[in-house]
């Protein structure tokens, strides 16, 4: 394992250095739940820098960290043992934590996503799962509140693979679907002229099937204790706003990243507020799991 000064920064360190968007919403926690949290987020910004790092037998030891997280008694560094002391605390599933690892084993190989229930499994995976997660650490007593929690999460990593289709590229990863475009990440990551509106328009799917999520998520929100439940709005709200700024680029990728500012975070979380008031949470809307089957928190249909 990777012993660099960085990874023995606080967890609220790590969290402000890494997670900006997810840091700020934190702030609206309180000190309890947002050292939870932060606790949380290490553990997945962990096993994210191992899988995306350039260690050797970084796949070995992923699978070390899968497997102690299934009960073995091999030690697997102490960010792990943090993650399952945590774990234990607050009844967080571990299931959710091996599919997370699952996810992140999954990228040791090229990716090349064939169609959008494959993409939405992985999304789950990497994502949907640290949104159940999220949710023990939040103390929320709701089980409904499961699928709402995965829905945040699978919006957020489409926001993400919308705003790094290029990073990705250059990393030999392909998350758009080939159903929607079929291109080598080499191709895309040389981001000529031919293929740059091929891309964008798959991209404006991945934000247009994000805001299905995010709205579902919205509601679910109202299932958490009331302090939580600001917080959360405010981390979707900054994190959709993600993929509108790109959609107000006009889906230009090639130009690299895009950013929330501090400004548009001010702003985001001021109408967050009305968010706040109480409204009747309907059933879950099964159709977005039907493709989830089987997966961590996940009911069958």
């Amino acid at each position: 394992m990777d012993n660099s000064p960085e990874q023995v920064l606080p967890p609220k360190a790590v969290l402000a250095k890494h997670g900006k968007s997810f840091y700020w919403a934190s702030l609206f926690l309180g000190s309890k739940l947002a050292d939870r949290a932060a606790r949380l987020y290490l553990f997945c910004r962990f096993v994210d820098d191992l899988a995306d790092g350039d260690l050797p037998h970084r796949k070995e030891s992923l699978e070390d960290i899968r497997a102690r997280l299934k009960g073995s008694s091999q030690p697997a560094g102490p960010e792990i043992e943090a993650f399952i002391s945590l774990a234990s605390d607050n009844n967080i599933p571990l299931e959710a934590a091996r599919e997370l690892l699952d996810g992140m084993l999954k990228d040791q190989q090229p990716t090349v996503v064939k169609d959008q229930a494959e993409l939405l499994r992985y999304c789950h995976a990497v994502a949907g799962t640290v949104g159940l997660m999220m949710c023990r650490v939040l103390n929320c007593r709701h089980q409904r509140a499961d699928a709402f929690a995965i829905d945040l999460g699978i919006a957020m990593q489409l926001t993400n693979i919308a705003r790094d289709v290029l990073e990705d590229a250059k990393m030999g990863r392909r998350y758009l679907p080939a159903s929607w475009v079929d291109l080598p990440a080499s191709e895309i990551a040389e981001a000529a002229i031919p293929c740059r509106q091929p891309v964008a328009r798959a991209v404006k799917q991945l934000l247009d099937l994000s805001e299905d999520y995010y709205q579902s998520a919205l509601l679910g929100i109202q299932l958490l204790p009331f302090r939580s439940r600001f917080s959360i709005t405010v981390a979707l709200r900054v994190y959709r706003e993600i993929g509108r700024l790109l959609q107000r680029r006009n889906l230009r990728w090639w130009q690299g990243r895009v950013y929330v500012g501090k400004p548009q975070k001010v702003l985001l979380s001021l109408r967050s507020l009305k968010d706040l008031k109480p409204i009747k949470v309907p059933n879950h809307k099964t159709a977005l799991h039907e493709n989830l089957q089987g997966l961590a928190g996940v009911e069958p249909e």
